[in-house]
């Protein structure tokens, strides 16, 4: 079978398409021989999010004509709630006006250069640029009013697993006081990496390592960003959630199919969204879910909101 590049699946105009821990979730079950609608216990497959997951996309996706305005009004009359914008590189004045035009918020960003300037890199100078790359989006992150930065940790490939373990474990600590300064959570993404998962491995792996890692930085200010699609290939995508529990503060959404080792549409492949759904109220869950998909223009924006609407149970 063929794997597809997370750098292929999002650069594939094949493929365009596709925080909070508040409140306590309860489910009554009736006792009564004629148990009113309200108290009727739900099937597994019922189970929505609506009111608890609310939808958001990467930058990128959104390609239409004109300003930054533009498009974030397009994004928000596709449905969307609120945008990523990436970070650093991010004109935070343009940003804000574009907020303020469109009424359309940015909920966080993407560490922009998390790939080139890793947090695994043997060389100091580069962990100390990776660092100060970070540092600079949890700033802008705050001047456009987000409150997340998505971060990849590093590459498995940059030395043994322990040794990469401690340089992001370390590198990524030196930034946990700028983060609880400004309100903003640095969100490690689950990733195709080759760290914290068996890249040769089935798809019968625990995210234990995960919630070890995110466990070993110690602060409220460190969680996940939980890729739904992404280790589907790896993983049982319910369970991980399950195991990862709290640490889940945002998700990312894409289909992904075991049958063709592919990524995929969020309608298509064969994720159990059910499932999904299940764990994310089993965790109880409330945030934001970002769409990371190939994007198009306001229709086909509108296209990947009512995908994430079906696939989590929104509308």
């Amino acid at each position: 079978m063929r794997s597809v590049s997370r750098r292929q699946f999002l650069g594939s105009s094949s493929l365009a398409t596709v925080a909070g821990f508040l409140s306590a979730n309860a489910l009554s079950v009736g006792t009564s021989p004629q148990p009113a609608p309200s108290s009727v216990p739900q099937r597994t497959d019922d189970v929505r999010l609506a009111g608890r997951v609310w939808k958001t996309l990467k930058l990128y996706m959104v390609q239409v004509e004109g300003s930054l305005t533009d498009k974030f009004r397009a994004a928000k009359a596709a449905g969307f709630e609120a945008i990523e914008m990436d970070a650093p590189g991010m004109d935070v004045a343009a940003t804000k006006l574009a907020i303020a035009e469109s009424g359309l918020p940015v909920d966080g960003t993407v560490n922009s250069t998390h790939w080139r300037m890793r947090h695994t890199d043997p060389d100091p100078e580069v962990r100390r640029q990776a660092r100060e790359s970070l540092e600079t989006a949890i700033r802008d992150t705050h001047a456009v009013g987000g409150h997340s930065v998505l971060l990849v940790a590093g590459r498995g490939d940059d030395g043994t697993e322990d040794e990469c373990w401690q340089r992001a474990r370390d590198n990524i600590a030196l930034s946990i006081p700028l983060a609880a300064r400004f309100g903003v959570q640095i969100l490690i993404e689950n990733v195709w990496n080759h760290f914290m998962y068996d890249h040769a491995g089935d798809h019968r792996q625990s995210a234990e390592k995960y919630a070890r890692f995110v466990d070993e930085l110690n602060s409220p200010w460190v969680g996940m960003q939980f890729d739904i699609g992404n280790h589907w290939k790896y993983g049982d995508t319910g369970d991980w959630i399950r195991q990862l529990g709290r640490r889940v503060c945002k998700l990312d959404i894409k289909g992904f199919s075991r049958a063709s080792d592919r990524f995929t549409r969020i309608s298509e492949g064969d994720i159990d969204y059910g499932d999904v759904r299940r764990a994310l109220q089993e965790i109880n869950f409330y945030g934001w879910c970002a769409a990371e998909v190939g994007g198009g223009d306001q229709d086909e924006l509108a296209r990947v909101a009512r995908e994430i609407d079906d696939a989590l149970g929104l509308a």
